[in-house]
């Protein structure tokens, strides 16, 4: 690793206006503390109290982009750091907004041959009984922009798609209908070219809501996740790919879903995935041997410009 000074003074983004302000905030603390115990000159920056431009005006070198959801995750923060020159954390413009945007990363990924649930886009006009017939029953309803669960719906009949799809729409006017994979929930963690070891998510009843993720110390996770070797490596190549294709690069996390029968699916990407002490990323990383601060440096020695060399 670098020496951490030659990295320069280090702002590490969170908060922002999204509605996963308050898991940000939970990320960027633990952040800001870890690079700091690694010698990093690195300052808490959060977009909603300050302008982006103080970045500039206060010379800061490089950013750690600790923000989730809109705003901060969907290549709005990373075009202005493109703008002002500030090498930043992630994935470039380009795919934080289509990893951000759960149709057109299904788009991509099924071109590209990578499984996906099965989908419909939902408006107020829907025929609610066509697409429980033709998804079946239950139905993820979610939408299009948000992350953390916020805004989903496990629809068990066709007569609850309408009340899911008006929650939905609070958070996004793009809303999608998703088929329901019956399995095993794993988590695929990237960091720079590889794909770390997968973990397996045990959440109660099954539900991996935004207070079981985050709040709670009920949700178990499985880390090595108990499955075939040979299954854990092709999901973990399958993950690279679902990377790649949508052009990400530095770290980010694929939600894959494991069926009975050894088929799978993957549900999203995240770009800026959580770092908290329940975050999935930290988990992996430690099981191959790589500490929280160590982690959170080699992310920082990341950061790079996409329109620049």
């Amino acid at each position: 690793m670098a020496d951490a000074r030659a990295l320069g003074k280090v702002a590490v983004l969170m908060g922002g206006p999204s509605a996963e302000r308050e898991i940000s905030l939970i990320s960027g603390k633990a952040v800001l503390a870890a690079l700091r115990e690694k010698g990093v000159d690195a300052h808490a920056f959060d977009p909603l109290e300050r302008s982006l431009f103080d970045l500039q005006r206060e010379q800061f070198r490089r950013a750690f982009i600790a923000l989730h959801g809109r705003f901060g995750e969907d290549g709005t923060v990373q075009g202005a750091l493109e703008v002002m020159g500030i090498a930043y954390t992630g994935s470039g413009v380009m795919a934080s907004a289509l990893a951000m945007d759960k149709w057109r990363t299904k788009l991509l990924w099924l071109a590209a041959g990578i499984p996906t649930p099965r989908y419909e886009i939902l408006d107020a006009s829907t025929d609610w009984a066509r697409v429980a017939g033709k998804l079946g029953l239950p139905i993820i309803v979610k939408p299009a922009h948000e992350g953390s669960t916020l805004g989903l719906t496990k629809v068990l009949a066709a007569d609850e798609l309408a009340p899911a799809y008006a929650l939905a729409a609070k958070f996004d006017p793009l809303v999608l209908a998703e088929e329901f994979v019956e399995g095993q929930e794993l988590t695929a963690s990237i960091l720079g070219e590889e794909a770390l070891p997968l973990i397996r998510i045990e959440a109660p009843q099954g539900n991996y809501d935004y207070q079981n993720k985050y709040f709670t110390d009920a949700t178990l996770y499985h880390c090595p996740a108990g499955i075939r070797a040979d299954l854990e490596d092709e999901i973990r190549r399958v993950a690279l790919a679902s990377f790649r294709v949508l052009g990400c690069r530095g770290w980010g996390r694929a939600d894959v879903m494991l069926r009975a029968d050894g088929s799978f699916s993957f549900l999203e990407m995240n770009t800026s995935p959580g770092m908290t002490g329940h975050s999935l990323v930290p988990m992996a990383a430690k099981a191959v041997g790589i500490s929280y601060p160590d982690l959170c440096l080699r992310i920082l020695e990341g950061a790079a410009l996409e329109t620049r060399p």
